[in-house]
């Protein structure tokens, strides 16, 4: 099963969320359902994912329009809730090698 994240503008911010579900069929707008939310962090507080929270944490299905939409991209099940991060470093030693 898939994960996508949604960039749009909402409130004259770019946002992005996490959703299970999306559907492209409606001719207007993109449906959002099952939203993963951020985990709440008790010492660090982000004032945009705490409004965020705020607007749509008890929404179940979020229709937005698609001129909102910047940007859906198609990710692969996070496995340990974690999200995976790549680094790209130079190598020096294999700069040298050549």
């Amino acid at each position: 099963m898939s994960i996508y994240r949604v960039h749009f503008t909402w409130k004259s911010k770019e946002v992005s969320l996490k959703a299970r579900s999306l559907d492209l069929t409606h001719p207007y707008f993109v449906s959002i359902k099952d939203l993963i939310l951020p985990k709440n962090s008790s010492l660090i507080i982000n004032p945009a994912e705490d409004d965020f929270r705020k607007e749509f944490s008890e929404a179940k299905h979020i229709m937005l329009p698609f001129q909102s939409v910047s940007l859906i991209e198609e990710l692969p099940e996070e496995v340990g809730g974690g999200a995976k991060t790549l680094n790209f470093v130079k190598n020096e030693e294999e700069e040298e090698g050549e």
